[in-house]
C-alpha cells in the first residue's frame, strides 16, 4: 500500500510538472509572439507602415484571409494547424522586417504567394509559425521594347497574361495553363505550360529575380550571384529566400494560334491513338504540343487530347493528317484565336468567355492529392491495356500526359536547377478530386492514387525514380518540421533535382547556414552546419 501511495504522488507529481512546463511553454510562446508582433510595428518604416497588413486570430478576418489563398480543402479544416499570425506584406520593405524579426525570435516562417500548394507546405506546419502571404505584391511591368516584365510573386498568372495581352497581341509568355496559379511558386518550382516544346519552361525565360536573403537584404541577380540566381530557378524558392519579383522574359506568338480539344474512349480505337501519341508527340514540331487527359466516364476510359499549336489551322491539319492521323483531326475541331484567347481556352472555360476572367483569383476548391513520374520509353500496348483495367477499377483517378521534346530536350539538366530535360518522352500527373470532408474519404481516396502509382511503377524512371517539384508530393519523404537532417532531405531531394541535389544543398548551406528558410520538403544544410 505505501508503495502504491508512493507511486501515486510521483504520478501526481509528474502530472503536476508536465503541467506547469506545458503552461510555462504556452506563456513563452505568447511572450515570443508578442516580443515579435512589436518587432514587427517597431521596425517598419514610417512612409511604409506594416499595422494594415498584420493579422492575429483576434481579427475578424484572420480567417476570411487565411482561407482565401487554401486551393485545397484537406488543408482547411478545424483541425489543420493555423498560424499565429498572418503577415500580407503590402512592401518590399514589410518582407524585410519580417525576415528580420522572424530570425531575432527564433520562429518558423511560411511563404505563401498563389496558395495552389498541393501539400499545404506554404501555410501549415506542425510547430508555431506565422504565414507571410505575398498576394499584395502583385505588380506587372510590360515593357514591349525591351521584350521583358518585372512581375511580383504575388501575382496570378493569368494576370500576367492579361497584362502582356493588353500591350501586344504578338508576345507571349511560356507557363502554365492554370490562370490561378501564384507566380511565385509556379516559376521557383520550375514551371511549364504549351509553349514549353517551342520556349522551354518558365525557368528558362527569368533574366533577373529581386530576392529578400537570410539576412533581411534585398537582392538582385547581380548581387545574389549566379549560384543563387541558379537555384531559384528550378530549386524552389522557398528554401532560399523570400522572392519579391521575377524578370521574365516574353516571346514572340503569331497574331493567331490553334487550339483544339479531341475525346476519343476505348470503344473508339483510344488505345490505338494513346500508342501512337507516345511515340510521335515528343518529335513533332515544337510548335505543336498535345497535351492528354485520360478519365472515367460511364465505365470506359477517355482519352482528351488538348493541342496548342503556334501558327495556322492549315499547317496544324497538315502535320497532324501525316504525323498523327490515328486521332482524327479535323478543321471542325481547330479553334483560331488570339494567344490570350487561347488561354481561356485552356483554361477549360466555356466558349466565347471574356479574357477579364483570367483577372479572377477564384478557382474551384476540392479535396485533392497529386502525384508525379516521368516517362522515358514508350508504354508496351498490353501495358496501356493493363493501365486501362486499373483505372476503371478505382473509376476516380485521372492522368495527365506533357510531352516534352523540342526544346526541353535541348537544355542541360544543369542549365537551372531543374533536371528534367533529355531523355524524357513525357511528365506524368495524378490526379484525385473528391467533395466529401473527414479522414475516412481522405485515407480511401488517397488509397486510391496510390495505387494507380505503384501499379505504373514498371513503365516509368527508376534509380531513382523521378518527380517534379511543382506538384509537391509528401510521400516521397519529409524532413520533419524542415528541422536538421541531411539524409532526409536527400530522400525526396534526389528525386525533385535528381544530380542537381547536391549543388542545391551547398547553395543552400552558403547562403543560409541556419536553415532559417526552411519546410517539410524544403533544401537541407549540409550536416556539419547545425549542431
Amino acid at each position: 500500500m505505501e508503495n502504491f501511495t508512493n507511486t501515486s504522488k510521483l504520478s501526481l507529481l509528474s502530472i503536476i510538472l508536465i503541467l506547469f512546463s506545458l503552461f510555462s511553454w504556452q506563456a513563452t510562446s505568447d511572450s515570443v509572439h508578442e516580443n515579435f508582433l512589436h518587432c514587427l510595428l517597431n521596425h517598419s518604416e514610417p512612409a511604409h507602415p506594416i499595422s494594415p497588413a498584420i493579422f492575429t486570430p483576434q481579427n475578424a478576418s484572420f480567417s476570411s484571409v487565411l482561407q482565401s489563398y487554401i486551393r485545397n480543402l484537406r488543408f482547411n479544416s478545424t483541425s489543420t494547424p493555423k498560424p499565429f499570425l498572418i503577415l500580407t506584406a503590402l512592401h518590399e520593405s514589410h518582407v524585410q522586417v519580417a525576415v528580420n524579426c522572424a530570425r531575432e525570435h527564433g520562429l518558423q516562417m511560411k511563404i505563401r504567394s498563389g496558395g495552389h500548394d498541393y501539400e499545404g507546405l506554404s501555410y501549415v506546419s506542425e510547430v508555431p509559425f506565422f504565414v507571410l502571404d505575398m498576394f499584395n505584391l502583385r505588380a506587372v511591368d510590360v515593357d514591349i521594347e525591351s521584350n521583358s516584365a518585372w512581375v511580383q510573386t504575388g501575382a496570378i498568372l493569368g494576370e500576367v497574361y492579361y497584362k502582356i495581352a493588353e500591350k501586344s497581341k504578338t508576345h507571349g509568355f511560356p507557363a502554365g495553363v492554370c490562370p490561378t496559379v501564384g507566380v511565385g511558386g509556379h516559376i521557383s518550382g520550375g514551371g511549364y505550360g504549351n509553349m514549353m516544346r517551342k520556349y522551354g519552361l518558365t525557368v528558362d525565360n527569368i533574366i533577373d529575380a529581386r530576392l529578400v536573403d537570410a539576412n533581411g537584404r534585398l537582392l538582385d541577380r547581380k548581387s545574389m550571384g549566379e549560384d543563387l540566381f541558379w537555384a531559384i530557378r528550378g530549386g524552389g524558392g522557398a528554401s532560399f529566400g523570400v522572392i519579391i519579383a521575377y524578370k521574365i522574359n516574353l516571346v514572340q506568338v503569331p497574331e493567331k494560334v490553334n487550339s483544339f480539344l479531341v475525346r476519343r474512349t476505348l470503344e473508339q480505337n483510344l488505345t490505338e491513338i494513346v500508342d501512337r501519341w507516345q511515340h510521335v508527340a515528343y518529335i513533332l514540331p515544337e510548335e505543336l504540343f498535345v497535351r492528354l487527359t485520360l478519365d472515367v466516364v460511364n465505365k470506359t476510359v477517355r482519352g482528351n487530347f488538348w493541342g496548342f499549336y503556334l501558327g495556322g489551322s492549315e499547317k496544324l491539319l497538315s502535320i497532324m493528317n501525316k504525323s498523327f492521323p490515328q486521332l482524327g483531326l479535323t478543321q471542325s475541331d481547330c479553334v483560331e484565336s488570339s494567344w490570350i484567347e487561347s488561354v481561356v481556352f485552356w483554361g477549360g472555360f466555356d466558349s466565347g468567355t471574356s479574357t477579364n476572367i483570367l483577372l479572377s483569383r477564384t478557382p474551384a476548391l476540392s479535396f485533392l492529392k497529386r502525384k508525379s513520374d516521368y516517362v522515358k520509353k514508350p508504354i508496351p500496348r498490353d501495358g496501356l491495356e493493363g493501365i486501362w483495367k486499373k483505372m476503371i477499377e478505382l473509376e476516380t483517378t485521372m492522368l495527365t500526359f506533357n510531352p516534352y521534346g523540342g526544346r526541353m530536350a535541348e537544355i542541360a539538366a544543369s542549365a537551372t536547377a531543374f533536371p528534367h530535360r533529355a531523355g524524357n518522352l513525357w511528365m506524368m500527373q495524378y490526379l484525385v478530386n473528391w467533395n466529401e470532408s473527414g479522414s475516412e474519404a481522405a485515407n480511401f481516396y488517397l488509397g486510391l492514387i496510390r495505387e494507380l502509382y505503384n501499379h505504373m511503377t514498371p513503365f516509368v524512371s527508376k534509380n531513382p525514380r523521378q518527380a517534379f517539384l511543382n506538384y509537391r508530393d509528401i510521400d516521397l519523404g519529409v524532413n520533419h518540421n524542415g528541422n536538421r537532417s541531411y539524409l532526409e532531405g536527400r530522400v525526396y531531394g534526389i528525386k525533385y533535382f535528381k544530380g542537381n541535389f547536391e549543388r542545391l544543398v551547398k547553395i543552400k548551406t552558403k547562403v543560409d547556414p541556419d536553415n532559417f528558410f526552411r519546410n517539410e520538403q524544403s533544401i537541407p544544410v549540409l550536416p556539419h552546419q547545425l549542431g
